[in-house]
């Protein structure tokens, strides 16, 4: 009995829930979706890893300061004769030459601070600053275009997840419809006023009815589930905001005018890529140009071999206290100007490799503007002609509703035939499914010219009650 008792609590407080479910906005469904989607998060993340290769390219103005120090033990016998480091491995004995080979070791050590300063580069370390810039600006346009291009797929799926919920509401008005339409034709079979047969048919009609609402409901499902996952949300179904349903657009219609494309995400994003090949050109061309650049060295040594050690073998001290202090100290100032004369031949097939790359962007700029100038035409004609059919829907929704009500009283008086109701039956309800799909077009012509002029505000904004 307690079993029963909680899950008749149980089912009363689901049917409450579900009928006091939260209206989803399309604007929520966009900010959600914005939100949780997987690929704009990564390309966020890129984002700000182009900011920090920016700041990195920036600290490249500083000069090069090494400091370093350096303890060895060993021998310093030397002889006079060339030496050649082969892959630059070497050990340096700095003695003078001696009469003969001797095993005397003793510590000895370096202790120095390097600085290089590339002065003045003739505007390489900027162009390379400038083209991480337009690396980062091209980033943030390709998240842009991203969230742009999301979006509207979601405003998408949001309305035709609209459009199957009124479909299945239109199926189910008419499952109704021929349930009530069954009951009658059924008492009046019983009472001998009608042949039986008209029951059976009239039943048949109830189950079609019921299968057809099954199959609508089959497509909210897909398209719940397809705007799920765009917004990176659990399976779940939801309820949309009526106003796509009971409204059009006709006031935000009126407002639009011609637009140049030039904000469209699609554009700036492309354009920025348009930008960043130009910056790598001109960074190829600075790298014919020459470096100068300023260093300096400051070093302290010390050694356990004393200065008369070359005429006195005996002078030196194998102590580690000896050998690690600093006896000797010298600097180095100087100015280094370095220039690569063959670069300036040799950087010129690079530099027409990247203008012919930048042309082709060029070239895919203007197709995508020519592409977004002819849908925009597109989505002009078909907000045309989605109101007017839309308003044809309203005569037929109107015309068949009459004639349905006609037929009901002509059968009930037995002064029509059920072929001719069932066929009444059949054109209101595909009168509606017309009505409906056609009213829900309406906004999806609008989304298509938001789409295609690159600003969603106008769907917004007409959606506002």
């Amino acid at each position: 009995m307690n079993i029963k008792f909680m899950a008749s609590i149980g089912m009363v407080l689901g049917f409450s829930v579900s009928s006091i479910a939260q209206v989803l906005d399309l604007k929520d469904a966009l900010k959600l979706a914005v939100d949780n989607y997987d690929k704009i998060k990564a390309k966020e993340v890129l984002v700000e890893a182009s900011a920090q290769n920016t700041l990195y390219q920036q600290k490249q103005y500083l000069p090069d300061v090494t400091v370093a120090a350096q303890q060895s033990y060993g021998t310093i016998n030397a002889q006079n004769g060339p030496l050649y480091a082969y892959g630059g491995l070497a050990s340096a004995a700095t003695s003078m030459p001696l009469a003969d080979q001797n095993w005397n070791a003793a510590f000895g050590s370096l202790y120095f601070a390097n600085v290089n300063w590339n002065i003045f580069t003739f505007g390489r370390l900027k162009k390379q600053v400038d083209l991480v810039v337009s690396k980062e600006k091209t980033a943030t346009a390709d998240v842009d275009q991203e969230i742009f291009q999301h979006q509207v797929k979601v405003s998408a799926a949001y309305l035709n997840l609209l459009a199957t919920q009124r479909i299945k509401y239109v199926q189910r008005k008419n499952f109704e419809r021929a349930e009530v339409f069954y009951e009658m034709t059924n008492t009046r079979a019983k009472s001998g006023l009608i042949p039986e047969v008209d029951a059976s048919l009239a039943k048949a009609e109830v189950s079609n009815a019921r299968s057809m609402e099954i199959k609508s409901f089959d497509k909210e499902l897909d398209f719940s589930k397809q705007l799920a996952v765009l917004m990176g949300e659990d399976f779940k179904l939801y309820v949309l905001d009526s106003i796509y349903s009971t409204a059009t657009p006709t006031a935000v219609i009126g407002r639009i005018a011609d637009n140049n494309f030039e904000n469209h995400p699609f554009l700036v994003w492309q354009q920025s890529k348009i930008d960043e090949s130009k910056e790598v050109e001109q960074l190829i061309q600075s790298q014919k140009k020459p470096n100068l650049s300023g260093f300096g060295v400051i070093q302290g040594r010390g050694s356990g071999f004393d200065w008369n050690y070359v005429q006195d073998n005996s002078a030196y001290s194998s102590a580690y206290l000896k050998g690690v202090g600093i006896n000797r100290g010298n600097f180095l100032l100087g100015v280094s100007l370095s220039w690569n004369i063959t670069n300036l031949f040799r950087y010129d097939s690079k530099v027409n490799e990247q203008r012919l790359l930048t042309k082709s962007l060029e070239y895919d700029y203007d197709r995508m503007k020519k592409d977004l100038d002819a849908q925009s035409m597109l989505a002009k004609k078909q907000i045309t002609n989605s109101f007017e059919n839309f308003e044809e829907t309203k005569v037929q929704l109107a015309a068949a509703e009459l004639a349905y009500k006609q037929h009901t009283a002509l059968y009930e008086n037995g002064l029509t035939t059920l072929v001719d109701f069932t066929q009444a039956l059949y054109s209101l309800r595909r009168a509606e499914i017309d009505f409906e799909i056609a009213q829900n077009n309406v906004w999806q012509s609008l989304l298509l010219l938001a789409a295609a002029d690159g600003d969603l505000t106008m769907l917004l904004d007409a959606s506002v009650k």
